[in-house]
């Protein structure tokens, strides 16, 4: 595949070096992180409020506004802003706590990814910074509203109805691994002319003041003429930033303002907060005359007339004597040209131009989304030498169990300002999009969480930074799969074969922790708790279950399903080049077909199918031996779905130890036998389709998910079938009663922090793997098996065509409609109709299970930037019945 400069670039950068070196890695929000927490009561949004923020020295990271920094963010840039009306300048943005908004931490704050290449030779991104910034506003009003109400946005403030804002469009260009051009345009929108300052700023990550002797040297930063700062660090050698024509530059450092936070001296006069309160408060003592410091910031004051549109050019390079400005232009332009090439090329069978947009906006947030992340927990728990001892409680509070952990990468987030830290099942589904853009770096994702310095020694994936022992659905595998497949289709056909082995060692680790942690009667039914799914149920699953018992789990149980086949499959695949792994093969083939035969079976255990309503249920055993199902039609019957996969004859014929094991298994144990549904193709030979689902169970397990009734909305599967709408859920528990029911926006609750909600939206990854599934039966039933969609709608079509409709409903969630509204906007005007807002896409956490409106967190580009994949393979079977349709014409 050509895809030019900029893919011969990805394919010689086998780590974060060379181009990569220097990206945007800081994260949008430190304060109110884990990380950061050292109080007594581990609630961590309290100890560093954003008020806090900019007078307090991090320990573990950075935060900036369209940020760059090296790979381990000890150099950082990022930009800074006042508006002259404001109390404080606008160095990090702004968002709501969990105390503070009606459904948890929020972001209020309008800014948009627009562009990356994915070495970040090239990146653009846009921040809508009022005239006038309603910190105040926000807070209050969010305080006033209950769960049942939505959440109260910027745009509900009014600040952008006048259009008394600026848009402030960050570029940046690279002219080489270690030369990077800086642009900013500032457009005011608004009708008067109005004042702002801007401050590229440039600072060092404290790592001087813990009391670490390998870290006792201070970097330094100085002014050696009026527009060139010299940095020096003893890592990275010399760099300097150039700036065209400012006004001033302006020193403190990067280190606490204790007087101001804690009633006692700073060890600097000069505190992070000095630059803030020299341009806001007019105080000339809090910034450095000496014009030296660890932290500095490139003033430019100006008044921008209505619509008129002022330029800040600025270079960092490792050249002192450099012409910083004389090929700016030039060098802009060669950038923006090869990342233009890039994507021509990625997106040549996507040809409406308006997916086009959105699928490139999606590469863009992913890019964008990158971060240092950097957590000893061991250290955190333990306290740094040179700062007070934290409560010996942590020893055994929260994370106690992972004092082996040791991170410190750039890591694909969720979102940097509401989720700035990794996620192990939401890394899974960043990496198969990755592999399209970046296949080294998505390849290096997975092996992160896999290393010893992650996994628990007894096989457990790090779940997520609040709680690393939590239990994410095993979803690693499917995702090395494939993350294997799209990177090998983006290599010419050519599988990276070592990839898989290496990740496949690891996984057996995880793989063996499950069986043993999470099957607690060794019957090969599983319980596991949260899985992601953290809501949907009738009580929380990782806890202890109200009155007692034990929970079987359908999803657990086929999540594991889905596991083991995800193994075999990769077995099957090294086999090829080393048949030893056969026998690996032949183990999974057999768990498989143990799991499956357990979850369908009629007996001494409970079946998790019900006849009666032709779904997969939990099943609650209680303490006085007796069982029963828990009927809420959710997600989780539907999971069994995802464990499917097909051993074509082909493959077969070239693993014959595997193959001997598979026919004496089909042979001698009819029990399991009658599990492998078998076909034999004309001129192929003879297929098995390995699934929990067959026949009738599929049928109507697809007949439910396909009614618009239950579960099959506008705009894509929701988690929890509307029947509930009408019918909630109720569970007699004592003298009360527990419900669920159809909620298909916000979280109505307070479980799991109340900031996302599994009862009814629709959640894009989930509906991905849905697909995928779709895809596998496709693979093996072909055109001969017909579903009808919509449920009672009379039209028979092939499981490929369901597929390929299904995804057509969720890109239509971010697509303008014929009213020209795109559903994700929830009909706010400005964002559909005002030009300077049209072409601007958010990428939401989850989305309204009714009318796709964006949900949860608004930058979590990471697993709804899937979207981008499902744009891709619907483009391209649209393609590809045009093809079909003009050779039946002619």
């Amino acid at each position: 595949m050509a895809f030019g400069a900029e893919r011969d670039r990805v394919k010689k950068e086998t780590g974060n070096r060379g181009w990569k070196r220097w990206g945007p890695y800081l994260s949008e929000r430190q304060w109110g992180t884990v990380r950061e927490d050292y109080s007594d009561n581990g609630q961590a949004w309290g100890f560093i409020t954003h008020e806090m923020a900019r007078s307090k020295a991090y320990r573990w990271g950075e935060e900036g506004i369209g940020g760059l920094s090296d790979t381990k963010s000890n150099i950082c840039l990022a930009f800074s802003f006042w508006n002259h009306n404001d109390p404080i300048i606008k160095e990090r943005l702004f968002g709501v706590t969990g105390q503070d908004s009606n459904h948890g931490e929020d972001v209020k704050e309008l800014y948009y990814y627009l562009d990356s290449s994915p070495t970040h030779s090239y990146m653009k991104m846009l921040y809508k910074y009022p005239h006038h910034f309603p910190y105040k506003k926000l807070i209050e009003e969010s305080q006033k509203l209950n769960r049942n109400q939505p959440e109260y946005e910027i745009l509900d403030t009014g600040v952008f109805d006048k259009d008394e804002y600026f848009d402030i469009t960050i570029e940046y260009a690279k002219a080489s691994e270690n030369d990077i051009l800086l642009k900013l345009n500032i457009t005011n929108r608004g009708p008067k002319a109005a004042p702002i300052t801007v401050l590229p700023t440039i600072w060092f990550r404290n790592t001087w003041c813990w009391g670490y002797d390998k870290f006792q040297h201070t970097p330094t930063l100085n002014a050696i003429s009026d527009s060139i700062i010299e940095v020096n660090h003893d890592n990275y050698g010399q760099f300097f930033l150039h700036s065209e024509q400012p006004d001033e530059q302006l020193f403190c450092d990067n280190e606490t303002n204790y007087k101001k936070l804690y009633h006692f001296e700073a060890a600097t006069p000069y505190c992070k907060d000095g630059i803030n309160d020299y341009i806001v408060n007019n105080v000339s003592k809090a910034v450095n005359p000496k014009k030296t410091g660890t932290k500095a910031a490139v003033k430019y004051e100006r008044t921008v007339a209505p619509g008129q549109t002022i330029e800040v050019r600025l270079r960092f390079s490792n050249d002192k004597k450099i012409n910083a400005f004389e090929d700016f232009t030039e060098i802009f332009e060669l950038r923006k040209t090869e990342c233009d090439e890039f994507y021509h090329d990625l997106q040549k069978e996507v040809e409406n131009d308006e997916l086009k947009m959105i699928q490139r906006q999606a590469y863009a947030g992913m890019l964008w989304s990158k971060q240092f992340y950097y957590f000893n927990v061991n250290e955190w728990i333990k306290g740094d030498p040179a700062m007070p001892k934290p409560n010996q409680n942590r020893k055994n509070g929260r994370n106690a169990q992972w004092q082996h952990l040791y991170a410190a990468n750039i890591i694909s987030m969720p979102d940097k300002w509401e989720y700035p830290w990794f996620a192990a099942w939401d890394l899974a589904f960043h990496a198969p999009m990755l592999a399209r853009l970046d296949g080294i770096f998505a390849k290096r994702q997975l092996e992160i969480l896999l290393r010893e310095y992650y996994m628990h020694p007894n096989g457990q994936i790090p779940a997520y930074e609040w709680n690393f022992s939590d239990v994410n659905p095993p979803v690693h595998a499917w995702s090395t799969w494939k993350v294997y497949e799209i990177d090998r289709e983006m290599n010419d056909g050519v599988g990276d074969v070592e990839f898989l082995e290496k990740i496949f060692h690891k996984l057996l680790l995880n793989f063996t922790w499950w069986v043993n942690q999470k099957d607690t009667e060794g019957n090969n039914i599983f319980g596991g708790g949260f899985l992601g799914l953290d809501n949907i149920g009738v009580f929380d699953r990782s806890t202890t279950i109200p009155g007692g018992g034990r929970l079987e789990q359908a999803d657990g149980t086929g999540w594991m399903a889905m596991y083991t086949l995800n193994m075999l499959r990769i077995a099957c695949e090294i086999s090829l080049t080393k048949p030893v792994y056969q026998d690996m093969a032949s183990k999974f083939f057999e768990h498989f077909l143990q799991i499956a035969g357990a979850m369908n079976e009629q007996g001494k255990n409970l079946s998790l199918w019900d006849e009666e309503d032709q779904f997969y249920y939990d099943a609650l055993h209680q303490t006085d031996g007796t069982a029963m199902l828990l009927k809420v039609r959710s997600l989780v019957g539907l999971i069994p779905l995802f464990a499917v996969e097909v051993l074509d004859p082909e493959m077969l014929e070239k693993l014959p130890i595997f193959k001997t094991r598979v026919e004496w298994v089909l042979n001698n144990r009819p029990d399991l036998a009658q599990l492998v549904s078998r076909w034999n193709q004309p001129g192929k030979g003879e297929s098995r389709l390995l699934s929990i689902l067959r026949g009738h169970r599929m049928k109507m397990l697809m007949k439910r998910m396909f009614d618009e009734t239950e579960f099959l909305s506008d705009y894509g599967v929701r988690s929890l079938s509307k029947y509930h709408l009408e019918k909630p859920y109720e569970f007699p528990i004592g003298n009360e009663i527990l419900t669920v029911d159809y909620t298909p926006a916000e979280s109505t609750g307070a479980m799991f922090g109340g900031n996302s909600n599994w009862r009814g939206p629709i959640w894009i990854p989930m509906n991905y793997l849905i697909i995928d599934s779709l895809m596998k039966f496709q693979s093996y039933y072909g055109d001969d098996l017909e579903v009808e969609y919509p449920t009672d709608s009379g039209n028979m079509i092939s499981l490929k065509e369901a597929a390929n409709l299904l995804s057509e409903r969720l890109i239509k969630m971010f697509s303008k409609n014929e009213k020209g509204n795109r559903p994700i906007n929830a009909n706010y005007t400005k964002l559909d109709h005002d030009p300077h807002f049209e072409n601007l896409m958010m990428y939401h956490e989850y989305f309204h299970g009714d009318n796709g409106k964006g949900l949860g967190a608004s930058h979590q580009t990471g697993w709804t930037g899937l979207i981008a994949e499902l744009i891709r393979s619907a483009s391209k079977a649209n393609n590809e019945s045009l093809v079909v349709e003009k050779v039946r014409v002619e």
